[in-house]
């Protein structure tokens, strides 16, 4: 054969690829594991053993590869120790350079996987073999994203400011709660009155005057006094009522609700304000047209409860006319279910919502015995004296007559507690009794919690009942305190008032049946139960006016215990019954002169609304 073509056949046999069997890059097997041993000395291992030394200080781990794997997907990826919050702030032991060729094989080539794991008090990092020995250096690390639990603050979305957002928070998550019958379904202030300060500056401000202070009274001071907000949102309330005309109607109303609330809690003297306010509100209610939303539906109810409750603190008539009997509702929150177990209860007026037109006549009902005071000392003809009394006598016969008839109407499936009824009255708990029987069960039955809260709700109710009878014989009729009517309709309305506090209920509209109780109260027994009925209110609300409402209650128990004491005394003698005669001035002459309460409160410089 030419000894060409013997070169060209040894040049030919030379062109295929390598065969699977040559070394690759990383040498062979007997220096792979050679440069290994070296690499575990050096990390403190003995030669001949795979485990560490017992004295050695190194606060990680290395695990010898496993010659024996096929690829590097098998090899598992070690669960970090310790959870990073950011990775700027770890602490990483890397290898040294040198050796990355050697820990690495060619993907081509199928060969050993490394794991490379190194533990620090710190971190925990894990990176499996790479295919190429530069990347290896910057294989991700296994942390979790410093903004992975990121939130952003609560009630960020009405202020910037901390100390605003922790008003908006009390105002939602204590204070809203403290004013409402009902909430099922959601709190009717957040509901309805939150939304509005989104567009509305003077909503917002009026939010945080009544949440500062309701803190302020609590003791707990906050950056921006809530004087300035008060001022604030009088401001921008002013500038709403100037642009009435493209202002929203209920961002008005809402901030006048909340002012009114403000000057309820803080009770600056003998303040008017309260009164100003609800003219300003009736007087947008009548001129602007009414819509027929929630909002509007919410804040219109509770403007017409401040009217009566006002009219009853002050001595006046209602600047709201009456509501026909039947037709307010119960005004549930927004998404209430119609089977709740709360369905007969008003998110304001609770189980009183039947009751409050026939409360509504008799705050009015001062009026008429003004105007035939007026006649009698002005001296007027004898036909309109006597106009003016037949219309007073017919007035409150109705009025006694209506308070007679009426009980709450209970939902199905409920029935008040038996001990009450027992000490109180009998009718209320057959009436009751018939009405839950008498009603198809077509609502869920209330809970644990559902039924305490309406045991504490239907006694509140017959609390007002109560009292408005008190009020009546008291007030209007001019009975005696010791007058067994007047006697017996305490005494039950102090029961109805502690069992109230008893189960824990709602307590924000429990004061001006409470207060007109214990006013009246005589018996150690009567006044430990207001006594009990207030403590409890007051710990409660934290509101100004419950503590004031506190104070002239006892005033008026040591007025009346001293004419009482010197009455008794001076009962044989004549200089005795002058002064007795004197003292029970005092006490006020209902036909002529005033309550008591109202002479103490007006000597002590305050003005109280029960609300």
């Amino acid at each position: 054969m030419d000894p060409a073509g013997v070169k060209m056949l040894l040049y030919t046999r030379l062109a295929p690829p390598k065969e699977p069997k040559r070394r690759s890059r990383a040498g062979c097997t007997f220096c792979h594991r050679l440069s290994l041993s070296r690499r575990l000395s050096d990390f403190g291992y003995d030669s001949d053993s795979a485990s560490p030394p017992e004295s050695t200080e190194v606060d990680y781990m290395f695990s010898p590869p496993d010659l024996h794997q096929s690829t590097y997907w098998n090899a598992p990826s070690p669960t970090p120790s310790h959870p990073l919050i950011s990775p700027t702030e770890s602490l990483f032991t890397l290898p040294d350079l040198s050796h990355a060729e050697e820990l690495t094989e060619d993907a081509e080539d199928g060969g050993v996987a490394e794991s490379w794991t190194t533990y620090t008090a710190v971190t925990t990092v894990s990176r499996p073999r790479p295919y190429y020995p530069d990347l290896a250096m910057i294989a991700p690390c296994p942390v979790t994203s410093p903004l992975f639990e990121f939130h952003s603050p609560a009630f960020s979305e009405f202020t910037d400011r901390p100390n605003r957002r922790a008003l908006v928070d009390h105002f939602c998550n204590i204070l809203s709660h403290l004013i409402v019958f009902r909430e099922e379904s959601g709190n009717p202030f957040q509901q309805l009155v939150l939304p509005l300060t989104r567009q509305s500056s003077p909503v917002l401000n009026a939010i945080f005057a009544l949440a500062s202070a309701h803190l302020e009274y609590r003791g707990i001071q906050n950056e921006e006094h809530s004087l300035f907000f008060h001022n604030q949102a009088i401001q921008g309330l002013g500038r709403l009522i100037e642009q009435s005309a493209k202002s929203n109607r209920n961002e008005i109303l809402a901030t006048i609700m909340l002012l009114i609330y403000y000057e309820v809690l803080v009770q600056r003297g003998r303040s008017n304000l309260v009164d100003g306010h609800l003219k300003g509100a009736l007087t947008i209610m009548c001129t602007t047209p009414e819509p027929s939303d929630s909002t509007s539906i919410f804040l219109e109810r509770a403007f017409r409860f401040y009217d009566v409750i006002a009219a009853l603190s002050n001595g006046r008539a209602p600047l709201s006319a009456a509501p026909t009997a039947g037709c307010l509702m119960p005004f549930p929150p927004l998404g209430a279910p119609i089977a709740s177990p709360l369905s007969n209860v008003d998110t304001l007026l609770g189980m009183a919502t039947t009751l409050w037109p026939i409360i509504h006549r008799l705050s009015s009902i001062v009026t008429l015995k003004s105007d035939l005071q007026a006649a009698i000392w002005s001296n007027a003809s004898a036909s309109k004296i006597a106009v003016l009394r037949t219309e007073l006598e017919a007035t409150t016969q109705a009025i006694e007559a209506a308070l007679s008839r009426w009980q709450p109407q209970l939902p199905p499936g409920f029935a008040p507690d038996e001990e009450v009824d027992q000490k109180t009255n009998k009718t209320d708990k057959v009436h009751s009794t018939h009405l839950s029987h008498g009603s198809k069960i077509d609502v869920m039955s209330p809970t644990v919690a559902e039924r305490s809260r309406l045991h504490s709700i239907w006694h509140n109710a017959l609390a007002y009942r109560h009292s408005a009878f008190v009020y009546l014989y008291r007030s209007v009729h001019g009975y005696r305190r010791s007058h067994r009517a007047v006697q017996e309709h305490t005494h039950r309305s102090l029961l109805h008032c502690a069992a109230t506090v008893k189960h824990e209920g709602p307590m924000g509209a429990l004061l001006w049946p409470l207060f007109v109780a214990a006013c009246e109260a005589v018996t150690e027994n009567d006044r430990g139960l207001a006594e009990q009925a207030f403590e409890k209110v007051k710990k409660r609300q934290g509101m100004r006016n419950i503590e004031r409402a506190w104070e002239i209650v006892r005033e008026v128990w040591e007025r009346a215990d001293r004419v009482e004491s010197v009455a008794g005394a001076g009962a044989g003698a004549g200089a005795g019954v002058d002064r007795g005669a004197k003292e029970q001035e005092k006490l006020g002459d209902m036909e002529t002169g005033e309550d008591l309460w109202r002479q103490v409160s007006r000597e002590m410089g305050v003005s109280v609304v029960f609300g």
